[in-house]
């Protein structure tokens, strides 16, 4: 058990107005994606970043993120990047603290959006993207993507792919839908493999690849 790696997973930030609370929140169905492959899921919390201090300041999350020894870093889906300060700033700390220690990072979703605004691109909105699927088009056939059809539920896009990255496939639209970082063990994915009805090995030996050839 101790030998197994620690994958830190980013949650969404929800509003509980009847109860004035602010709560994270994370799918079951990517902790259970994650176990699946062999590794330990460990949610990260996101009221451990001041929102007044700089990025690079941010003791409390650093303190914690080497205290559970966290081998990788998935962040997840749910939330606009922009929507959520709280959320935006720990997610930009942990991409630098994995770019700092050459941790792998797989973004999903909102996480590959995240990826690319902190690596300097814009995101734009595009149409019929939400609840539906789409057939990719493999780019870069080296990286050896196998997937033809994946799920789509986002109302934004990179604008372009980030110069430390090369796109690995776009959808019929021409939007980026997987990047790949020219030199870190770091990957973005616009569908939800955890969404799918039955999760696809391709996703999950996919993922742990990613973790295991940087070690």
């Amino acid at each position: 058990m101790h030998d197994k790696i620690i994958v830190g997973i980013t949650q969404r930030i929800d509003e509980i107005i009847p109860y004035r609370e602010w709560r994270d929140a994370l799918d079951q169905r990517l902790i259970k994606w994650v176990v699946d492959i062999g590794f330990i899921p460990v949610p990260i919390p996101n009221n451990l970043v001041d929102i007044d201090l700089p990025m690079h300041k941010q003791i409390a999350l650093s303190n914690w993120i080497e205290e559970l020894n966290i081998g990788a870093i998935l962040l997840s889906g749910g939330n606009n990047v922009g929507s959520v300060p709280h959320r935006d700033l720990t997610e930009n700390f942990l991409l630098l603290w994995a770019e700092e220690n050459c941790k792998p990072v797989l973004g999903i979703c909102r996480g590959m959006q995240m990826i690319g605004v902190y690596s300097g691109v814009e995101l734009i909105n595009i149409m019929d993207h939400v609840n539906t699927t789409h057939n990719l088009q493999i780019i870069d056939t080296s990286t050896k993507i196998v997937l033809n059809l994946v799920n789509s539920y986002h109302e934004q896009a990179l604008k372009n792919c980030p110069l430390s990255f090369k796109v690995l496939a776009r959808s019929e639209d021409g939007s980026i839908e997987a990047i790949k970082h020219k030199k870190l063990p770091w990957e973005g994915w616009m569908w939800h493999p955890e969404r799918e009805e039955k999760f696809q090995k391709y996703n999950q030996d996919r993922f742990k690849e990613l973790i295991l050839d940087d070690k």
